[in-house]
């Protein structure tokens, strides 16, 4: 099973749509709704943290959950917010980009 935390982004749903579409079997809660014992307990596969309006430090349980499964050795996949999440939780500095850059590379 694939367990999406959803954080509060209207394209979860799309990526849910597609993951539908393939068959996967797959469960989606939200990023304040889920307790990391309880999602551990579901067994998941692999978890996918989906995109959202705010930044990793607003992200309701999502970094708990990513450090979580990393430490059980979950696969992890994160979509915009949820991959900024996965380094926030790991180190990394996620700061704010005053100059979008959508599919280019940074000067």
């Amino acid at each position: 099973m694939l367990l999406v935390i959803d954080n509060y982004d209207s394209f979860t749903f799309n990526l849910v749509q597609y993951l539908g579409e393939m068959g996967v079997d797959l469960q989606v809660h939200r990023n304040d709704e889920l307790a990391v014992e309880r999602a551990l307990a579901l067994k998941p596969e692999r978890v996918l943290i989906s995109p959202g309006p705010c930044s990793p430090r607003e992200a309701g349980l999502s970094n708990q959950l990513i450090r979580a499964f990393a430490e059980h050795r979950v696969p992890l996949l994160g979509v915009c917010l949820g991959h900024q999440c996965i380094a926030h939780t790991f180190g990394a500095q996620v700061v704010v980009n005053y100059r979008m850059m959508h599919g280019k590379t940074s000067p």
